[in-house]
């Protein structure tokens, strides 16, 4: 059973369904051990506490330094023996020594199909604008690995989503949600846990 982590900041839509598949029995072999934010606010851990799962919030507002913070961070990861962290709308860089620690073991969802519209910078509705702003006919979402990078990590799924001529930020990001982000990350999700994914020289294989 894969012990899983996902880090939120905001709401969870992501986490709800990852949490909406599990209890559908399209996400097998996997388990949701801790949800962990670094927002108080984030309404992601009342989706946590709902669920039945530890809602843990991680602020680097509590620690002096912010080496202190990831140390803390990687700590609660190892203590949970968590085996997939699933970053879902995490807007807190990860550090280097999880990422050492958990490598191709960290998977996030990003609203764009990488390498468009991605890197530093490009995060929620931002990413969106500029996909408009370019006039692009289709944008989507991205699932990969986490690396030292932002974005830059090994794809493992991708989904198009057609771009409207009347579309504003706000209104493609919730059709990308729909139709992308929320199929694509429980199925990576879905295929991890069941061994089918495999990383050979920053290319993801899938095992059919």
């Amino acid at each position: 059973m894969l012990r899983l982590a996902v880090l939120v900041s905001g709401g969870g839509t992501n986490l709800q369904a990852i949490m909406d598949a599990i209890d559908a029995g399209k996400i097998t072999n996997a388990q949701i051990v801790s949800v962990i934010s670094n927002n108080k606010g984030a309404y992601a851990l009342e989706r946590a506490r709902k669920y039945g799962a530890e809602a843990l919030l991680l602020s680097p507002k509590d620690y002096e330094t912010r080496e202190a913070f990831h140390e803390a961070l990687l700590q609660a990861l190892l203590e949970r023996d968590i085996d997939l962290v699933v970053l879902a709308g995490y807007l807190v860089v990860v550090p280097p020594n999880v990422i050492a620690s958990f490598e191709n073991r960290i998977i996030n969802i990003h609203p764009s199909l990488i390498p468009s519209f991605c890197g530093t910078g490009c995060y929620g509705l931002h990413v969106h604008e500029k996909a408009l702003e370019k006039g692009v006919k289709v944008s989507g979402a991205t699932v990969h690995f986490v690396d030292e990078g932002t974005d830059t990590g090994p794809i493992i799924l991708q989904k198009a989503v057609e771009v409207l001529q009347d579309d504003t930020p706000e209104v493609l990001q919730r059709r990308i949600m729909e139709q992308a982000e929320w199929i694509i990350l429980p199925k990576a999700i879905d295929l991890i846990a069941n061994g089918k994914v495999r990383v050979d020289k920053k290319k993801v294989w899938i095992d059919q």
